[in-house]
């Protein structure tokens, strides 16, 4: 009997028609395989997932596989984005075993949970013969299968061990990190490494942020360089805006066409402060685009947003995405049509499959005259037009809590950069999602669904992006509950989660017990929970004035500092949170009791304000909000007050005097 039916995971309604006997995680299907003596198969993927719905298809709606599955196994699926902690032990475990990860996963376990044998995607034929496989050694060598299990369970309990503060995360340690990356960076093409290439969202963060503390050129010339390549690529949507996940190309040219919450949210904060930084009008139109793909793509009736949409469209990789030199004809006509594929780099030769082009930006547009720039829009909107009359990808609807942190924080800096009140809005609305929904008796909650929350309990990083979203919304509505929902939070965090030398394990110490506890202190595709948890810490330190906050994150950041300093590029979050750190953070308060719209005062703070900062802006001593307290208006006129590690400049109503306190290194 399949077990889906009643799942709120998208990705398990997927497999809940399937011929395979499923059950969800849980102690049940555990139980079930200890009564039936037979091992656990635990299939692990996601709902964007390209191979997983091709493993979906070959094998598990085959009569003849799900045969082998129900006889000789209890299999269960899980949503790697519902359930992390699971999918990060037994994806250790997968590394451990074959030196390489990813989705689908498939593991092999004895009824108590303990992997013996881990691998991926397997095609249809070699799953058969492996499933027969595995059934023959747990009946023939039961002995020397729970022996590599036992083995494979001490060495992922050690590669998941931390160790104690080895240095603190200084300027040294920090400048390093930024040079290294600048030796790794691909200067032909942007961005690190070859094929697949993934947008570095967190990294050029930290790099934005380095330049800003350093003045230094090269960091910069990155993110600059990097930014306008992704955004001229096929990774970045042409018509609709927003990245896809990554490109199976060095050039960002063909991309793995998922779209996730988490790349959008991050990268929405990179444009927008590279904007902020240069004034670059590339930057700012996808930024600006950006946002509106997180709230019109990915926005749910409640208010939160979804968790991505899918690579594939009717089984098809690309089906809604690439177009032929034909098809932008019947589309826009003949010269429109020719006009469009030369600025659109679409070619008869085609750059994807079956003679067909994904969209690129092939000529400049941001600094085109007027005229240009109205036809390259008005084409935009006709192919866009005719692209949403095509079948459209499916969305995993689920609302992430960790990941609608990071959209939240991103659209609040994206309307303080822009004054674009849709963008706070759209947070305000997610925030108050999370708040009403997801925090159950004080604790996170992982997942809803319609807004139903779901069982899964929040782990670190959701602790830590949901934090800091508060702390962001609160820096822009002046509701004293935000600030009160954060210091909730990470109070928890801290009780629940310490390993007790620094470091954090990524679920909590009432959390379900799994053959090991993950704590995994590197950034990958989002922040660790470590990088996610001490980056919300630095902010609610300078919102509060409390400083055992600052202590516990810098605390953490010392325990992940030989990361930063050996592998940039898996701990660029925790870097940017250094680079908050090390300036201070800046606490930039502008007391005014008029309409602040078109104040110089605040458009320089907003303008200058240094890696991390916290901006307020009010009237003094407004309730809830610490950093207003004991803030009057000097003679009457807005004034500024900026303190930077709990020491204060003095205050000023005049914006030269601002401009310098902010210059300051």
């Amino acid at each position: 009997m399949n077990r889906l039916g009643d799942a709120t995971s998208p990705y398990l309604l997927q497999h809940a028609d399937n011929p395979v006997d499923w059950w969800p995680w849980g102690s049940a299907a555990f139980e079930e395989a200890k009564r039936r003596d037979v091992p656990v198969l635990i299939s692990v993927g996601y709902a964007a997932c390209h191979w997983c719905h091709v493993m979906a298809h070959e094998s598990f709606e085959d009569a003849g596989v799900a045969k082998l599955m129900n006889d000789s196994f209890v299999s269960i699926k899980v949503d790697r984005e519902e359930r992390p902690d699971v999918d990060a032990v037994y994806m250790t475990a997968t590394q451990a075993m074959t030196g390489q990860g990813g989705w689908p996963m498939t593991v092999f376990a004895a009824p108590d949970g303990t992997p013996f044998f881990c691998g991926t995607y397997f095609p249809k034929a070699n799953f058969s013969r492996l499933l027969e496989s595995v059934t023959k050694a747990w009946q023939d060598q039961r002995d020397e299968v729970m022996r590599q299990g036992a083995a494979v369970v001490e060495a992922i309990g050690g590669a998941q061990a931390l160790g104690g503060i080895s240095a603190p995360l200084t300027a040294d340690v920090l400048d390093g990190a930024a040079a290294k990356l600048a030796s790794e960076y691909d200067s032909e093409n942007g961005g690190f490494g070859g094929a697949p290439k993934f947008p570095p969202q967190m990294n050029l963060l930290f790099l934005l942020r380095h330049y800003q503390r350093t003045g230094d050129a090269r960091s910069l010339e990155v993110v600059r360089h990097t930014c306008e390549a992704m955004a001229r690529g096929g990774i970045y949507d042409q018509l609709a805006g927003g990245f896809a996940r990554y490109s199976v190309d060095a050039r960002w040219i063909v991309p793995h066409f998922e779209k996730m919450l988490y790349d959008n949210g991050l990268l929405l904060r990179v444009y927008t402060h590279l904007w902020r930084l240069t004034g670059d009008p590339l930057a700012r139109r996808v930024a600006d685009e950006t946002a509106q793909f997180i709230m019109r793509d990915l926005g749910t009736p409640e208010g939160g947003f979804a968790s991505s949409l899918d690579a594939d469209t009717d089984g098809v990789e690309g089906l809604t995405y690439a177009w032929t030199p034909g098809q932008l004809v019947d589309a826009l006509g003949v010269d429109d049509g020719a006009y469009a594929a030369g600025i659109f780099g679409v070619t008869a030769a085609g750059t994807f499959e079956n003679g067909a082009s994904v969209l690129r930006l092939a000529r400049d547009i941001d600094d085109a005259n007027p005229p240009v720039a109205d036809r390259w829009a008005e084409t935009r909107r006709r192919l866009l037009a005719a692209r949403d009359r095509r079948p459209q990808p499916a969305r995993d609807d689920k609302v992430v809590a960790s990941w609608n942190g990071m959209a939240i924080v991103g659209l609040v800096e994206h309307y303080f950069a822009t004054g674009g009140a849709e963008s706070l809005d759209a947070a305000i609305k997610a925030a108050s999602l999370l708040a009403e929904r997801h925090i159950v008796d004080g604790r996170l909650r992982r997942v809803s669904r319609d807004g139903v929350v779901g069982s899964p309990h929040g782990v670190l990083d959701d602790y830590g992006a949901v934090a800091e979203a508060f702390c962001a919304v609160h820096q822009a509505t002046l509701d004293g509950r935000w600030l009160e929902l954060a210091g909730g939070l990470l109070d928890a965090a801290l009780a629940h989660f310490p390993t007790g030398n620094g470091g954090y394990y990524d679920t909590a110490d009432d959390a379900e017990r799994l053959v090991t506890r993950p704590a995994d202190p590197t950034d990958n595709a989002t922040p660790s929970g470590l990088s996610a948890l001490a980056a919300a810490l630095t902010s609610y330190t300078a919102l509060s004035g409390e400083t055992r906050y600052r202590e516990a994150a810098e605390a953490a950041l010392g325990a992940v500092a030989p990361i930063v300093s050996q592998y940039p590029r898996f701990s660029g979050y925790a870097a940017a949170t250094g680079e908050a750190l090390l300036s201070g953070p800046y606490e930039i308060v502008i007391a005014t009791t008029g309409d602040p719209t078109g104040d110089p005062l605040v458009a320089t703070a907003y303008e200058l304000a240094p890696p991390g900062a916290v901006v307020l802006v009010g009237a003094p001593d407004a309730p809830g909000v610490p950093l207003l307290a004991d803030r009057p208006l000097l003679d009457g006129a807005p004034t500024a007050y900026v303190c930077r590690g709990f020491v204060c400049d003095r205050p000023t109503t005049a914006v030269a005097d601002l401009t310098a306190q902010l210059a300051r290194r």
